[in-house]
Order: structure tokens, then C-alpha cells, then sequence
């Protein structure tokens, strides 16, 4: 049974309406999808020290008011400091949401079995929709699964960013198992969820599978692939696009430098690898580079041995300056994933691979749909160098 289940099984005991628990929820669900939409719209978390540099910044929310047929709901909008934050979760001026088919739609979306679905319903009216009836309503949530799956892709991707993520799913028993996603930025600079797949662990091969699919439906050339510090990743990721680049996350590297320093020593020798990644020019990172083995390699051999041993450390220096920021960490992925994660929390778990099937592809559609016009940050500046990029790359030999 689900945390929302139990929430109503509890909150019934305690006297409180089926309307008012449903009104809680979707107030819950609506705001966190509005901070939800901020974070992605700046491109960093809530207190993350890569957002003190960015530019823009949170600024606080506003408040509306919306009518639905569970009573008044409260809606925090947020706004960022320089004003051009949108939001796309609540059309601008509805005061009113009554549709059951939608709410049945929405609740199915969210990884809500018919059973559970109709089993709601009959709580809520007073009578039954059958299981049957919910099929046929929520028959279109199937077709986007399936549509989402056989899209067709642009022949160009400048980058793609490799991450998973656990998720509790039953079969049989309950378990983690691993979601893997791939994100990419299109050579005009959009960003999209290019897929998703489930599978009982994480491991490289998944990935050589779903970069080859990736390729078979259009995206023949990659400049750049991001990705943490799995086990033969680099070199499941060059299987599929031999021309391109790998890079390792810095965010994975500084973590894996830190297990291997005493506590007590961490900010000293993390302050030299800072430099590592943000300088301007590779050549100036290597003289640091040069500068942090000479200080740290007696005292700690096995962070610089860790070091060298990597071969995708500053891939991302072949780049333009203005879009470098985007390419030497994961933060893209990291970051849809712990909204993912936060909007599954409220469910225990998921009662089987096709209820979390519906519930990611309703994440991944509204996600792709509000920032797919959307040029990510540096992109439009660099359309020309990248361009260039890809012609020397890809050339026809």
C-alpha cells in the first residue's frame, strides 16, 4: 500500500474528510511542482554553492488562490531575482480544476493503480467506476508511454548525461532497482530527456544498450558524454560514439578525493582542486595539476593515483568557455533525479514496472515540455563553434 493510502487510512480515523485529504495533497503536489520548475529554470538546487556564481537566484513567491472540486487550494508561485522565471504548472489565470476524467488521468500518470483509482472514486462519489471504465480513460497515458519510447531524434547532440537512480518496485518482493536516464542539449542548445529505462541494477552495459537505441532512432552524432565514475562507463559510452569525448563528473571526483583524506585535511587540498575545473585554460589547469601532486602526492598517494588514472578529467577544456559550465559535472541529471526522487516519496513503492513506467513518462513529459523551448545557459553564444565542432568530427572521410 502506498504512503497516500495509508495517509487517508489514518486521516479517516482521525475525522477528516476524503475532499480534504485530496485537497492537502494536490496543494502538496502543486507547489512542490512549482519549486520544482525553479530549480530546473536555474539550473542548480536550493543552497547548491554553484548557484552563489550563476548570475540569478531565488527570490521568494507570491501567492494565488485556486478553486477544485476538492475546495480552495493555496499556490506558492516562486520568482527568481532578475524576473524572467515563468512558470508553466498552472495556467495564468484559472481560478477552477473540477474534471474527474482528468483527476483519474492525473492520479493513473502518478503510478495509482485501476484498483486503487476506482476503489478512490467510490469513496469520493459515492458510486463505482469500474476498472474497465478507468482503462478506457487512462488509455492515452499507455499511448504516451509507448509514443514516448519510438520518438525519432535530431542527427546532433552536443551533450548527454548519463545517471541513475533507485527506486522501490514490487515483483513479487520489493526492491531497488536501477532507473537509468539520459538527458541531452541539441546542437541549438535545447535541453531534453532523450530516455529512460529500468533495470535491476546499475551497471555500463545498460547504458551501451540505451545509447545504441538512442542511435538507431536518429542521434547519430555526440560531441560530448557526462557521466559519474562507474565502472567501465567511458568506455561503454565511446562503444556506441567512438568520436566522442567522455567526461567524469567533478562533483563524483572531489567526492571520491574526499573518502581518501582525513577529515581534518579535506578543505586544505580541496581548495588546490577547485582550479582543476575552473580555470580558463587547460594549460593553466595543468601547471595547478602539476602544482597538487608536488604538494599531496607523499602525503596522499592514492588521490593523486586516482587521479591520473582518469582518463575523462578535462574533456570538457576542448569546448567554448561559455557553455564549459554545463559540461564538467552531471548537475543536469543529478538534479532531475532528486526531483524525481522527492516526487516519489509519498509512494512506498511502486506495485509494478508499468505503474512506474506511467508515473516517469508523466515526469519526463512535463519536464521535456516546459523547458524544450528553452536554450540552455551559454548555448545560444556558441552556435558557430559548435557547429564547427561537429563538422571537423564527423567529417565524411
Amino acid at each position: 500500500m502506498s504512503n497516500f493510502n495509508t495517509d487517508i487510512i489514518e486521516a479517516l480515523s482521525q475525522g477528516i474528510t476524503i475532499d480534504e485529504i485530496i485537497r492537502q495533497e494536490l496543494e502538496d503536489v502543486v507547489n512542490q511542482l512549482l519549486v520544482n520548475e525553479l530549480t530546473i529554470f536555474l539550473d542548480y538546487e536550493k543552497h547548491d554553492v554553484i548557484g552563489y556564481n550563476s548570475g540569478n537566484s531565488r527570490n521568494g513567491f507570491y501567492s494565488r488562490h485556486i478553486l477544485t472540486k476538492y475546495g480552495e487550494i493555496e499556490v506558492k508561485v516562486p520568482r527568481d531575482r532578475k524576473g524572467e522565471f515563468t512558470q508553466q504548472t498552472i495556467p495564468a489565470y484559472d481560478r477552477r480544476t473540477d474534471s474527474l476524467e482528468t483527476t483519474v488521468l492525473q492520479l493513473y500518470s502518478r503510478g495509482v493503480t485501476t484498483s486503487e483509482i476506482a476503489d478512490l472514486i467510490e469513496k469520493m462519489y459515492g458510486h463505482a467506476y469500474s476498472k474497465q471504465t478507468i482503462s478506457n480513460i487512462t488509455k492515452p497515458v499507455e499511448v504516451n508511454v509507448e509514443s514516448y519510447h519510438k520518438r525519432t531524434f535530431d542527427k546532433r547532440y552536443v551533450a548527454l548525461y548519463c545517471d541513475a537512480t533507485m527506486i522501490n518496485v514490487r515483483r513479487d518482493t520489493v526492491a531497488k532497482e536501477a532507473l537509468h536516464i539520459i538527458v541531452g542539449i541539441s546542437e541549438d542548445g535545447h535541453k531534453d530527456i532523450l530516455d529512460y529505462r529500468l533495470f535491476p541494477h546499475e551497471a555500463a552495459s545498460n547504458y551501451t544498450d540505451m545509447l545504441l537505441d538512442l542511435y538507431d532512432r536518429g542521434v547519430k552524432e555526440v560531441l560530448i558524454i557526462i557521466s559519474d565514475g562507474l565502472k567501465g562507463i567511458r568506455d561503454a559510452c565511446l562503444e556506441v560514439y567512438p568520436k566522442a569525448d567522455h567526461q567524469s563528473c567533478w562533483v563524483h571526483v572531489q567526492r571520491n578525493i574526499a573518502k581518501l583524506v582525513r577529515a581534518t585535511d579535506r578543505k586544505e587540498i580541496m581548495n588546490p582542486v577547485k582550479p582543476l575545473y575552473r580555470s580558463t585554460t587547460l594549460k593553466q589547469t595543468l601547471i595547478e595539476y602539476e602544482n597538487l601532486k608536488a604538494l599531496y602526492g607523499k602525503r596522499y598517494p592514492k588521490v593523486i593515483t586516482s587521479l591520473e588514472s582518469n582518463e575523462s578529467l578535462f574533456s570538457f577544456y576542448k569546448y567554448p568557455l561559455q557553455i564549459r559550465r554545463s559540461l564538467y559535472t552531471t548537475n543536469i541529471v543529478e538534479g532531475l533525479n532528486k526531483q524525481l526522487k522527492r516526487q516519489t516519496k509519498k509512494k512506498e513503492q511502486f506495485p509494478n514496472e508499468d505503474s512506474l513506467e506511467r508515473f516517469v513518462c508523466n515526469f519526463v513529459l512535463d519536464y521535456n515540455s516546459r523547458l524544450g523551448s528553452r536554450v540552455h545557459l551559454g548555448f545560444s553564444e556558441v552556435t558557430m563553434e559548435l557547429g564547427e565542432l561537429f563538422n571537423s568530427r564527423y567529417r565524411e572521410e
